[in-house]
C-alpha cells in the first residue's frame, strides 16, 4: 500500500515538473515571438518615417509597399504633366494669332510672318537685281517690308567648288553691299546639291528666325507680297501645313532625261511620285521647319528639291494644302508668284 502511494507521488511530481517546463518554454517562445514582432514593427515605423521625410508627408497609415507605389505614381504624374506642357507648346508651334503685349500695354516685337529663301546661283547677279527691283527691295525698302509686312527675304547660295575663288569673292562683295544673303558654307553650288541647299536653308532659317512660315522660292519669279500675306493668314491655325501647287507625276529612269531620278527604283513598279509641291515656290509652317532642322542629318535627299521636301513629310501628320496661287503660271492680282 505504501509502495503504491509512493509511486503515485513520484508520477504526480514528474507531471508537475513537465508542466512547469512546458509553461516556461511557452513563455520564452512567446517572449521571443513578441520581441521579433516588436523589432519588425519598429523597423517598419522607421522606414515609414524615412519615406514620409523624403516625400514631405507628415503622416502615413499605409504599408511601405503601398507608399512606394504612391511615390512611383507621383513621379509618373509629374512626367505626364511635363509631357502635356510640351504637347501644348508643340500645338502652338507655327502661329501666334495676335501680337503679344507687355504688362504696360505696349506691343512686343512683332513675330515675322514668313522667311523667304530665294534660291540663287553663282553668276546670277542679273536675276538677283531683277528680283530686288521687282518685289524684294534693298536697303531701307527691304527693312520696311520686314517691319510692316513681316516678310523676311534673303537670297540663298552655297560656295564655289573651289572655295575662295573669284566667284566666292564676288558673292562676298555683293553681300557686303546689299546684306541680303544667306551663305551656306557647307553647300557646293551644283545642281546635285539643290535638295541639300533647300534643307539647310529651312534649318538655318528656323534656327535664326522665329517666323510663322518659311518659304522656298526660285530667283526667276515675282512674288506678290499682299497675296502671299493674305493666303498665309488663312492657315495660321494649322501648325503643320505644307502649302503649294501640289502635283505628282512620272519618275524618269532615263539618265539623259532632264528630270532624271537616279533612285527611280524606290518609287515602285509604276514609277510615280507621291504628292508634293511644285518647286518654283512652296511654304511650310514653323513646326515643319523645326522638324527639318532637328533631323537635317538623317533626312534623305533626292535629285529634285521639291520631291525631297515632299518626302520629308510622308508619314507625318501634315496637312497638304493644294493652293493654285503658288503655281506661278500667268500673272494676276490674286496670284502669289509668276515668272520675272
Amino acid at each position: 500500500m505504501q509502495m503504491a502511494r509512493k509511486g503515485s507521488s513520484i508520477r504526480l511530481s514528474s507531471s508537475r515538473i513537465s508542466s512547469l517546463l512546458l509553461s516556461m518554454f511557452a513563455t520564452f517562445a512567446s517572449l521571443y515571438v513578441a520581441g521579433r514582432l516588436w523589432q519588425e514593427s519598429q523597423t517598419r515605423v522607421h522606414l515609414i518615417k524615412e519615406l514620409d521625410r523624403v516625400t514631405g508627408q507628415g503622416k502615413s497609415a499605409i504599408s511601405v509597399d503601398d507608399t512606394l507605389k504612391i511615390i512611383a505614381c507621383r513621379e509618373q504624374k509629374k512626367t505626364l504633366a511635363a509631357l502635356e506642357m510640351e504637347l501644348s507648346a508643340a500645338r502652338q508651334e507655327g502661329f501666334i494669332p495676335k501680337t503679344p503685349k507687355h504688362t504696360d500695354g505696349t506691343e512686343t516685337k512683332k513675330r515675322p510672318l514668313v522667311v523667304i529663301g530665294i534660291m540663287t546661283t553663282l553668276g546670277n547677279k542679273k536675276k538677283r537685281d531683277a528680283v530686288r527691283q521687282a518685289w524684294m527691295g534693298t536697303g531701307a525698302s527691304l527693312k520696311k517690308i520686314e517691319t510692316e509686312k513681316g516678310v523676311i527675304a534673303r537670297f540663298v547660295i552655297g560656295r564655289s567648288a573651289n572655295k575662295g575663288d573669284s566667284l566666292d569673292r564676288s558673292i562676298d562683295t555683293e553681300n557686303s553691299q546689299t546684306d541680303d544673303f544667306i551663305i551656306l558654307d557647307d553647300v557646293v553650288e551644283a545642281p546635285e546639291e539643290a535638295s541639300k541647299k533647300v534643307k539647310l536653308f529651312f534649318a538655318y532659317a528656323a534656327d535664326r528666325w522665329d517666323a510663322q512660315f518659311y518659304a522656298k522660292a526660285n530667283d526667276n519669279i515675282y512674288v506678290n507680297m499682299d497675296a502671299l500675306g493674305s493666303t498665309l493668314a488663312a492657315h495660321l491655325e494649322n501648325p503643320r501645313a505644307y502649302i503649294g501647287c501640289m502635283k505628282s507625276g512620272e519618275v524618269f529612269s532615263e539618265p539623259n532625261h532632264k528630270w532624271y531620278e537616279p533612285e527611280w527604283w524606290k518609287f515602285g513598279d509604276k514609277k510615280a511620285y507621291f504628292r508634293h509641291a511644285y518647286g518654283e515656290m512652296y511654304v511650310i509652317t514653323h513646326a515643319l521647319a523645326r522638324f527639318v532642322s532637328i533631323n537635317r542629318d538623317i533626312l534623305h535627299s533626292y535629285a529634285h528639291d521639291d520631291v525631297s521636301t515632299g518626302s520629308w513629310f510622308v508619314g507625318l501628320d501634315v496637312k497638304h494644302v493644294d493652293e493654285g496661287k503658288f503655281c506661278c503660271s500667268a500673272w494676276s492680282s490674286e496670284a502669289i508668284c509668276a515668272g520675272v
